[in-house]
């Protein structure tokens, strides 16, 4: 199939090629891309494959390097390690697409690695990829995933307890995966670290790639400043600025965490890529960490936007001096905050069915609805998609039915006490809070002052749960949401005053609605469940959770929706028994199970 392909490499005849062909982990001065051969698989076979990813090459189903910041450092030479640039594609509409193997054997980027990816890594890119696409949300793509008997050690939670993995790759398919630490090749030697990018002082090269990502990617930035360099350059600046603006915006509206923010992992063209430890959340907690990794909170789900504003800081640096520093700095403080204060408020709006009017107050009405979604424990994705079937009416009976749909989408007792249960040992606890007092230098070596209070909030509220009773909860959860759903009525009321044809408007309004809150999104134990049976062998799991994926904001007696039946219970049988007796199967579109709460990606 690849011979059907129209390949054209754009990419390596505008950017330099390391003449070297040794392919072990090494330093890649002066160069871009490295050539490489793929290390082959044993007994290769196909976990699952998207066809509309593929449709993108014209297809019907029958390695770059760069540096980075991570994790607020700069790191030096970096490089997926494990991903071999095939080649680009021109699909059936005349459009370019790089082809990418992730998993595919080692590179002179791989470091210390093998350059190889594992089962469970693979199946959540995989399906994420497509969900994020079918989100409408920028992302890579992903092709195909293909297991195989070839093995890799991987102690996956760092405790010491590996284990043998099968080794899998997956097919991405991207306009391009250069990012921002694609230019920090040229870094010099950082103040904090000491390391340094591999190509530094080569601004001949940093020329060329800015030629090569604005001429292509951004052809319209190129032909309105040709003639002026400096511009030109501003001009992609901004526009990336503002697409990274509104990408974080995107994933704070249907409660996507990353995971990984570094400067490796952020696009140069605006997209989602490199599908690690992210979690798409469950019960909203604006502090939400799905790393397990990162231990500080650099990556939590409300300091997204901060942090991207901060990779974009760091991509202005690499820029100098084709684009001073004074240029781009103004550019950012003046367009990132505001880009994404719009654009995050016009998706909010779509979500709660405010499509007539644009008030003030609407910013504050979804602050408290996040707040009430904080107290109760609710289902981030799940109250929003329930919000289209509230009544503008005054009907009480009507009200608590609804009331009873929302607390259903609460957390229970049980599910808080897991949540809030404190995570230090009370000895450790009160020996950390001495050392913060006596000895803060120390205490900031092996701890931190956020870490503390957290576990403090913690003690505190599991202590508060220990006297309140389920109907206690019930109670005050209905309050809360009693109190919000006035204003949300009162503010619904504001758009149908003198308005004619209010049937027209309700209906448009949840049209709206179900096209911007999805009801089914890649939570954690689905991935799981999925992974668990592929792992067995059967992977018509993975199969399934994509094909529903595709389908994700699915109204109400839609036809073409993905019927959770009889039918659809048999297919996934053997799936299920793969899992254990305790993980019976839910509903796609249900909340967590209790075990879901363990779950835990590094």
């Amino acid at each position: 199939w690849l011979g059907a392909l129209r390949f054209d490499n754009l990419a390596l005849g505008s950017l330099p090629v390391d003449p070297s062909e040794d392919g072990a982990p090494r330093a890649v001065p002066g160069a871009c891309f490295c050539r490489v051969r793929p290390s082959p698989l044993r007994n290769p076979r196909c976990v699952a494959m998207s066809q509309p990813a593929l449709a993108l090459l014209g297809l019907e189903a029958a390695g770059p390097g760069y540096c980075g910041h991570q994790f607020g450092s700069f790191a030096g030479q970096l490089g997926d390690g494990a991903a071999v640039y095939l080649g680009e594609v021109l699909g059936p509409r005349g459009r370019r697409w790089e082809l990418q193997l992730k998993g595919a054997g080692v590179t002179p980027f791989s470091r210390q690695a093998d350059g190889r990816k594992v089962l469970r890594s693979s199946i959540r890119e995989f399906l994420c990829s497509e969900a994020m696409f079918h989100l409408r949300i920028p992302t890579t793509r992903a092709g195909t995933c293909v297991t195989s008997d070839s093995e890799v050690v991987r102690d996956i939670f760092y405790d010491g307890n590996p284990k043998k993995e099968r080794c899998t790759v997956v097919l991405r398919i991207a306009s391009t995966f250069l990012r921002f630490g694609s230019f920090e090749i040229f870094k010099p030697p950082d103040e904090y670290t000491g390391r340094k990018g591999p190509s530094v002082n080569r601004n001949d090269i940093r020329i060329q790639m800015l030629d090569y990502v604005i001429g292509t990617f951004y052809p319209e930035i190129q032909e309105a400043y040709s003639d002026n360099s400096v511009q030109r350059n501003a001009a992609f600046f901004k526009e990336i600025t503002k697409r990274t603006a509104r990408l974080v915006a995107e994933w704070q509206c249907v409660g996507f965490c990353h995971g990984v923010l570094n400067t490796d992992n952020m696009s140069i063209v605006g997209l989602t890529i490199d599908y690690g430890p992210f979690g798409f959340m469950d019960r909203y907690d604006p502090e939400h960490i799905c790393n397990a990794s990162d231990n500080t909170g650099r990556y939590a789900y409300n300091k997204q936007p901060e942090i991207c504003k901060w990779n974009l800081g760091k991509l202005a640096e690499a820029l100098v001096p084709e684009l001073p520093l004074e240029i781009s700095e103004l550019i950012l403080e003046e367009e990132y905050d505001a880009e994404f204060e719009k654009h995050y408020l016009q998706k909010m709006r779509k979500k709660l069915g405010l499509i007539q009017l644009e008030l003030e107050d609407d910013n504050k009405l979804v602050s408290e609805l996040l707040e009430t979604m904080h107290l109760t424990g609710g289902d981030f994705t799940n109250i929003f998609y329930l919000l289209s079937s509230f009544s503008v009416d005054s009907d009480p009976s009507r009200l608590e039915d609804f009331l009873g749909k929302l607390t259903s989408q609460c957390a229970s007792m049980e599910e808080l006490k897991v949540a809030f249960k404190p995570q230090m040992d009370p000895r450790q606890l009160s020996m950390m809070l001495m050392l913060a007092q006596s000895n803060p230098q120390l205490f900031a070596l092996i701890g931190t002052k956020a870490n503390i209070n957290k576990e403090l909030e913690r003690i505190e509220q599991f202590s508060k749960l220990q006297q309140l009773t389920a109907a206690d909860l019930l109670s005050r959860n209905k309050k809360h949401w009693t109190e919000w759903l006035e204003k949300y009525r009162v503010r619904l009321q504001k758009e149908v005053e003198g308005m004619s044809d209010v049937d027209a408007w309700s209906t448009e309004r949840v049209k709206v609605m179900n096209s911007n809150n999805p009801k089914y999104i890649l939570r954690n134990y689905i991935a799981q469940n999925a992974i668990e049976a592929a792992e067995n062998g059967d992977f018509s799991e993975v199969r399934n959770v994509l094909k529903l994926l595709e389908n994700p904001f699915q109204e109400a007696g839609d036809s073409t929706a993905v019927e959770e039946d009889t039918k659809e219970e048999e297919t996934t049988a053997t799936a299920a028994a793969c899992a254990e007796a305790s993980r019976s199967r839910l509903p796609y579109c249900s909340k967590p199970p209790l075990w879901a709460s363990e779950l835990c990606v590094t």
